[in-house]
C-alpha cells in the first residue's frame, strides 16, 4: 500500500472508532466526520494523498458504498477533491493553527536563558548576507550555474547508485571521504601548487562552516582576530558573534596594510583572516612581497592565518601568485576553498586544508555537530575531479565568466549616471558599483528594496566595513546572468536608479 495511504488511513481510523460511538448505526455519517475532524486539526494537511474508496473500505471493513457516501459529503463541502490519474486529496485553506499553544502567562524568567555566545550570534544575523533567493539577476556568489554539466553530474550520481553496497550507507567519515580528500589534493597540487596529505583535509559544507568551525576550535572571549577592512560580512559576523575581539585592518594596493597591522601587534591576535588572491569585495591581490611580509609578522607574533582562496580559480588565470599555504614553513596557515563558487550554490561542499596540530580538534567538533557531508554527494565530486570534469567545466566557466564580465562592464557603463564600476582587474564573479554622488547607508538600503521589490538583487557595500568609514554602493554578480538578459536588466536597473 502507498505510505500516504497507510498514514491517511491510521489517522481516519482511530478517529472514526470514536465517531462510531457518537454515531451508532450511521457509518457513513461517522466516517464523514471523523476524516472532517482530521482534516480540521490539520492531522491530514492539504493536498495529502486520501486511500481510494475501495481501499479505505477493505481498511476500515466497510461497505464501499459507505465510503463513497462519506466521500462525496466531503467534496460537496470543498474539503476534498479528486484529480483525474491522481485519485482523491484533501483541500484545505485553513491556516496551519500553532503546533505548540502559545502561553502568555509565563513571564520571561520563566526560562532558563541563553548562553552570552548564544545571544551574540543572534544579535549579530542581520550583518549576513541574506535575501530573495528566487532572484540571480545581479545576486553576488553564483556562478554560471546555467553551464554546469548536468548531464555527467548525474551520470556519476546514477552509477554511483547503481553499485552501491548496502554497508556504504552507514554513516561516514567526518573528515571526508578517503577518495575526495586524496582528489581535492590531486587538484591543488595542480591548480595551486598546495602540497598537503588527505589527512590535512576536512571536507565541510562550504566556507562559512570552515569560519565557524576554525573560530570554535580556537578563539575564547576576548582573543583578538585581524579582519581586512572591508571584507564580507559573513565572515565579519562569526567573528563577532564569537565573541573576539575584533581587529579590522585596512588594505592598500599590494593587500592588507603592514603598517596598520603592526599597531594591534599588542593585542595578540590569533587569528588573520584575509582573501589574498582577490580581496573581498573590492578585488586587489596581494603581492607577492606582502604575502612573505604577512607570514613574517605571523611568525614573529604567533598568530596563524587564515587564507580564503575563495574564487581562486578566476583570481587566477592571469598573473597567478603562491598561494600563503605554499609559501608557509612553519604549518601556520589554514587554507579554504569551495566548490559551492564554482558549481552551484546549493551542493554545499567545502574544504580546508588544516596544519597538522590542528587536524584532531576540528575533527572532534566535526564529531560533535555537522558530522559529515552525504557521502554520495562526495563520491560524485570525488569522480568529477578525477575524470578531468572539474578542470574541463573550469575552462568554460572562466570563458563564459569573462565573455559575462566584459558584457556587463559595456552595458553598465553606457548611460549610467548615477554609478560607476570599481576598476579591477578580472578576478572574481562579481564588480562593485559606486554611486557617483554621494549617498548614505539609508539611501543605499532604500535603493536595494526598490531594486529587489523589481527582482534585482544586489548586496550592500557598506555592510562590508567594520570600522572605518563605510563606503556605499552595490556588490553585483553578474556571471550566472546571460548576456541577452544583462543587457536587459542593466538598464532595467539603471531606469531605477534615475527615478529613485
Amino acid at each position: 500500500m502507498n505510505t500516504n495511504y497507510e498514514f491517511a488511513t491510521q489517522r481516519i481510523r482511530l478517529t472514526f472508532l470514536q465517531q462510531i460511538k457518537l454515531n451508532a448505526g450511521n457509518k457513513y455519517i461517522a466516517l464523514y466526520k471523523a476524516i472532517k475532524n482530521c482534516i480540521q486539526k490539520q492531522e491530514l494537511p492539504h493536498n495529502w494523498v486520501i486511500p481510494s474508496t475501495r481501499s479505505l473500505a477493505d481498511s476500515l471493513e466497510l461497505s464501499r458504498t459507505t465510503v463513497i457516501k462519506a466521500y462525496e459529503l466531503l467534496m460537496l463541502e470543498k474539503l476534498m477533491i479528486v484529480r483525474p490519474g491522481a485519485g482523491y486529496r484533501v483541500f484545505s485553506e485553513q491556516q496551519r493553527p500553532p503546533l505548540v499553544p502559545v502561553n502568555n502567562s509565563l513571564e520571561a524568567d520563566s526560562y532558563p536563558g541563553i548562553s552570552e555566545k548564544g545571544a551574540s550570534f543572534l544579535k549579530n544575523i542581520s550583518i549576513l548576507n541574506r535575501q530573495n533567493n528566487e532572484v540571480i539577476a545581479f545576486k553576488p556568489g553564483l556562478p554560471p550555474i546555467d553551464i554546469f554539466p548536468i548531464n555527467q553530474w548525474k551520470n556519476l550520481l546514477n552509477s554511483y547508485w547503481r553499485y552501491i553496497k548496502a554497508s556504504d550507507l552507514s554513516y561516514g567519515q567526518s573528515t571526508g571521504t578517503a577518495l575526495l580528500k586524496m582528489q581535492i589534493c590531486t587538484y591543488l597540487q595542480v591548480s595551486r601548487n598546495i602540497k598537503c596529505s588527505p589527512e590535512q583535509v576536512i571536507v565541510v559544507s562550504g566556507s562559512l562552516q570552515s569560519i565557524y568551525l576554525v573560530a570554535s576550535a580556537l578563539i575564547d572571549k576576548g582573543d583578538g582576530v585581524v579582519l581586512e577592512d572591508p571584507t564580507f560580512p559573513n565572515v565579519h559576523s562569526i567573528f563577532k558573534s564569537s565573541l573576539a575581539t575584533l581587529l579590522p585592518i585596512p588594505i592598500n594596493s599590494e593587500g592588507i596594510d603592514m603598517d596598520a597591522l603592526a599597531a594591534v601587534a599588542c593585542h595578540q591576535p590569533k587569528l588573520i583572516h584575509i582573501t589574498p588572491s582577490d580581496h573581498y569585495p573590492l578585488g586587489i591581490k596581494m603581492s607577492l612581497q606582502r604575502r612573505l611580509e604577512l607570514l613574517a609578522w605571523a611568525s614573529k607574533n604567533k598568530a596563524l592565518l587564515i587564507e580564503n582562496d575563495y574564487e581562486h580559480e578566476i583570481g587566477n588565470l592571469k598573473n597567478s601568485l603562491p598561494t600563503l599555504f605554499s609559501l608557509d614553513k612553519e604549518q601556520r596557515t589554514i587554507y579554504l576553498g569551495t566548490f559551492n563558487r564554482l558549481l552551484y550554490p546549493s551542493i554545499r561542499l567545502g574544504y580546508m586544508i588544516l596544519p597538522t596540530h590542528l587536524v584532531p580538534v576540528i575533527e572532534a567538533l566535526q564529531e560533535h555537530s555537522h558530522r559529515f557531508v552525504p557521502p554520495s554527494l562526495q563520491m560524485v565530486m570525488g569522480q568529477f575531479i578525477e575524470k578531468n570534469y572539474l578542470f574541463q567545466h573550469l575552462k568554460t566557466l572562466g570563458e563564459v565568466a569573462q565573455e559575462r564580465a566584459d558584457c556587463f562592464r559595456k552595458h553598465f557603463e553606457e548611460n549610467n549616471h548615477s554609478m560607476h564600476i570599481h576598476q579591477q582587474p578580472f578576478n572574481s564573479l562579481h564588480f562593485v558599483g559606486h554611486f557617483n554622488k554621494t549617498k548614505s547607508i539609508a539611501e543605499e538600503s532604500q535603493m536595494i528594496k526598490l531594486l529587489d521589490k523589481n527582482n534585482l538583487s544586489v548586496y550592500p557595500l557598506s555592510t562590508c566595513f567594520i570600522e572605518q568609514e563605510p563606503q556605499t554602493g552595490f556588490i553585483l554578480g553578474y556571471s550566472t546572468v546571460r548576456p541577452v538578459v544583462i543587457k536587459q536588466k542593466i538598464k532595467q536597473l539603471i531606469q531605477l536608479l534615475q527615478e529613485k
